[in-house]
């Protein structure tokens, strides 16, 4: 029987993470921006062919499909229908991350925003990746930082202390089994990964680069697109306040060293294919 709009946990208006989720669907355009403006520092973006894998809300897809040929794909039909209809430059698919249909070469950018972290097997997922990619592809990589001190604090996606280093197994066992039962069963429960796994499931088949700096720049200079859950607003506007922000984007980096394994909230990558 076929999930209706009533039973999505994400569109039910009880459900504690509804604010954050609906403040996620309000700036999918802004997100998708944000995501062109880290690609046009690789690639001119126009006149490519790009599957956004993991589309959601399918923001980034419309963005995208205003220069170039889009492949908007999602697992959830439901999502699928509120995205925009599809147009000459926008096509909309749905299916699993894990068993995709297309062929060698297909795309010469992937997007993976924040999709890596809700695999539940993800091991030959750079191979599948690296297949579809053109010689000299690239993908976008947006992901959660499960070691981050602010995501220990509030995990992004529960709102919660210690859940982000949490294997998925155990978020099933100590903390929906008893806090939100009605989703034990999701297979698409978030597994956050560190900056270290990120380079052993990738390093083999692509070259790994951080935009740390840069989202930091963009984040205090009004960037909507970055920041939804309240811990992370309340941050920004806390640091905004004594004037932090300064001395913040100054000592950011994109090197895979201290700062960036344990204190910033989310990887923003470019991976080029080898």
């Amino acid at each position: 029987m076929e999930v209706t709009e009533n039973q999505l946990p994400w569109l039910d208006q009880r459900h504690p993470n509804f604010s954050r989720w609906k403040r996620a669907r309000e700036i999918s355009i802004e997100r998708g921006k944000f995501v062109k403006s880290i690609l046009g520092k690789v690639v001119d973006c126009n006149s490519l062919k790009i599957l956004d894998l993991g589309s959601g809300e399918g923001g980034t897809s419309k963005v995208l499909a205003e220069n170039n040929d889009v492949v908007s794909f999602d697992i959830s039909k439901e999502r699928l229908r509120r995205q925009s209809e599809s147009t000459e430059n926008l096509e909309r698919l749905c299916g699993s991350a894990l068993d995709l249909p297309f062929n060698k070469n297909s795309f010469d950018i992937v997007i993976l925003q924040d999709v890596i972290e809700h695999l539940p097997e993800k091991d030959n997922f750079p191979e599948t990746i690296h297949h579809l990619l053109k010689d000299e592809g690239i993908v976008y990589l947006s992901t959660p930082n499960k070691f981050s001190i602010f995501n220990f604090l509030s995990d992004p996606h529960w709102g919660v202390p210690v859940i982000s280093i949490l294997s998925r197994k155990k978020i099933k066992k100590y903390f929906l089994r008893y806090f939100r039962e009605s989703e034990v069963t999701r297979k698409d429960i978030a597994e956050l990964n560190s900056l270290n796994d990120l380079y052993k499931l990738f390093d083999e088949k692509f070259k790994l680069q951080l935009y740390t700096k840069y989202s930091v720049k963009e984040l205090f200079n009004g960037n909507k697109g970055i920041v939804w859950s309240n811990f992370h607003l309340r941050l920004v506007r806390m640091i905004t306040f004594f004037k932090l922000n300064k001395i913040l984007i100054k000592i950011t980096n994109d090197k895979p060293g201290l700062l960036n394994r344990f204190f910033t909230p989310t990887f923003y990558l470019i991976l080029k294919k080898k």
